[in-house]
């Protein structure tokens, strides 16, 4: 007898994946002061704005993989979002010592979090195809 549990485990994955960036989406609307003024600094024109709208944009594509509603374009839009911010926030080429290190474990933790949506991306193309 086979068992597949490779639909609890797709659930379970877009679960997981989903709720980190709707979290942290919903999160930055508790702190746009403070980011706005980060975003500023870092030279990001209309910070307040591309804030608001970023933090949307991750939330609802959090929320979408979550839900299952078209989860392979929710899962590239956080591909796309999270090079982005990555590029923009983290530019560990411009930074020494623990900073460095820092900006290049989080960069690494990036790169993961988007293989693990790109799997999500193909399982759901998968799916549909099938």
């Amino acid at each position: 007898m086979h068992l597949d549990v490779s639909n609890p485990l797709w659930i379970l994955g877009r679960l997981l994946l989903g709720l980190h960036f709707a979290w942290a989406g919903i999160h930055h609307f508790t702190e746009l002061d403070r980011l706005t003024q980060a975003m500023t600094a870092r030279g990001v024109p209309a910070a307040r704005w591309v804030l608001l709208i970023g933090s949307a944009f991750q939330a609802v594509c959090g929320i979408a993989l979550i839900l299952g509603f078209q989860p392979g374009w929710a899962a590239l839009g956080l591909v796309l979002f999270t090079i982005v911010a990555s590029i923009v926030f983290l530019d560990f080429w411009n930074k020494e010592g623990e900073a460095r290190a820092g900006a290049i474990g989080t960069w690494k933790t990036n790169f993961a979090l988007i293989g693990g949506l790109l799997l999500a991306a193909a399982h759901s193309a998968g799916q549909t195809a099938a």
